[in-house]
């Protein structure tokens, strides 16, 4: 255990460090823009730049790897988050905040392609379930750790985005000072929306809907809770304990869905969820403990719905579309989560605070009827047939999980032997084999020829 939590320390600091200042930026932002007075409108704008920025790093970002390498791709990605963060405050307008967090969405994205597909690098068939389990945890703790480190910070000055860039850049110096081999290229494959649909409306459809209703609570609980009358502190806590209590229930509800229809496991937290929200929208309180404890209970229940959603699809998904399928279902969660930040902002213009649980109540009913349409119209597969839980491959903050190898043959693979930035390795390992052969061969023409050679004249004033 100990050798292999040395193998990945450096890259499990990265992720510490770069998490800790996405998490204080997370909650910051939607205070601080409530502060200077942007409308709800333009902070669900500003929200949902992070998920476009998301999107286009999971279609733009494995270009900039295949490009550059996974050491130099990620020092670029991270300082440009580490200067994102920073101009914040130097720029305080509505659309440089949204093109801001599109650009710190896409180097996210970047970041957590080039991380993961360096653990399952490092990692064995025997401890990558114990790899990616601790990667999980810490990026989960960095989070909250930086969600809540916002306390004792004075919102309209420079401190606290000045500690979130700092908190970036040190992400740079673990992954760049370390000894290790980078991973080989990574595999691209395509995004096929029709294909998925296909393979599992439930999973597809669902995806997308959590990501509506997930991707809002996630960037507006903040300004939510600042809007109910909690203080700067308290919102912060109260946005991280959301995201608590779904790390408390993942595993347990996961192992769940396991024994019995994952869809009606879906139905039954979407259904919860939704009379929870409607809850909270209809009986607002300014009582720190009884948000605190609602918040951690609606996290609690819809917190694990995407990796129930993925772990449905890959249930009917062929072994050799494990990576198509995650990405792709990764790609509808961000593309609701696009939309979720904005739709809620709007129903919070209209409704005050409630607005964002009505939207969460709203989608999630929608979500439960839909998925019970399908459960009539396909059987339930046998337990037997089914593929175990793994929350390390279902978790939507990261990017693209590989849990098994893929086929370089098939269509829709794009092999990696060709990729630029790995010419340069190519031809320097063939240079370096060449030039070891000649100076052997060199070496040993000489040691056979060393007696018949006439000794070197010394130049006079060095005898």
């Amino acid at each position: 255990m100990a050798k292999m939590l040395a193998s990945i320390s450096a890259l499990l600091m990265s992720v510490a460090f770069l998490v800790f200042g996405h998490g204080l930026q997370s909650t910051l932002l939607p205070l601080a823009a409530n502060q200077a007075d942007f409308s709800e409108l333009a902070i669900g704008m500003v929200s949902s730049g992070y998920y476009v920025g998301m999107v286009l790093g999971c279609l733009g970002a494995p270009h900039v790897i295949m490009r550059a390498g996974h050491i130099r791709a990620l020092a670029a990605l991270v300082s440009l988050m580490s200067a994102s963060a920073i101009l914040h405050p130097v720029f305080v307008e509505p659309v440089a905040w949204f093109l801001i967090r599109v650009v710190s969405g896409f180097c996210l994205a970047g970041f957590y392609t080039i991380v993961e597909s360096w653990l399952h690098e490092t990692a064995t068939n025997e401890t990558r379930g114990t790899v990616m389990s601790i990667y999980i945890v810490v990026l989960f703790a960095s989070m909250m750790i930086g969600q809540v480190s916002i306390a004792g910070m004075e919102l309209t000055s420079f401190v606290p985005f000045a500690v979130a860039s700092v908190a970036v850049s040190l992400a740079v110096m673990p992954v760049c000072l370390t000894t290790a081999n980078q991973p080989a290229p990574i595999t691209l494959v395509q995004f096929r929306p029709a294909k998925l649909y296909k393979t599992s409306p439930a999973a597809l459809v669902g995806t997308l809907l959590i990501g509506v209703a997930n991707g809002a609570m996630w960037s507006l609980s903040p300004l939510y809770g600042s809007e109910i009358g909690l203080t700067t502190n308290q919102a912060a806590v109260y946005a991280a304990s959301i995201i608590a209590g779904g790390m408390i229930s993942q595993w347990p509800i996961g192992r769940l869905s396991d024994k019995m229809d994952r869809r009606l496991v879906l139905i039954a937290l979407a259904v919860i969820s939704a009379v929870i929200a409607l809850a909270i929208a209809l009986l607002p309180t300014s009582s720190f403990p009884t948000a605190l404890m609602l918040a951690m209970v609606i996290g609690f229940f819809s917190q694990p719905t995407y990796s129930v959603a993925v772990s449905h699809a890959f249930d009917h998904a062929a072994p050799e579309d494990f990576v198509e399928t995650s990405s792709g279902l990764l790609m509808a969660f961000g593309l609701g989560s696009v939309a979720g930040p904005i739709a809620a902002s709007l129903l919070m213009v209209s409704s005050g605070p409630a607005g964002l649980y009505l939207l969460v109540a709203i989608v999630y009913s929608a979500m439960g009827v839909f998925i019970l349409t399908r459960v009539f119209a396909r059987s339930a597969l046998d337990p037997e047939d089914k593929t175990d839980f793994e929350f390390a491959a279902t978790a939507q903050i990261g990017a693209v999980v590989s849990p098994e190898p893929l086929d370089t043959e098939a269509a829709n693979v794009i092999a990696p032997e060709d990729f630029p930035a790995y010419d340069d390795m190519a031809h320097s390992s063939e240079t370096d084999t060449i030039t070891e052969e000649l100076i052997s061969a060199d070496q040993s023409e000489s040691s056979g020829d060393e007696e018949d050679k006439p000794a070197t004249p010394v130049p006079e004033g060095l005898g």
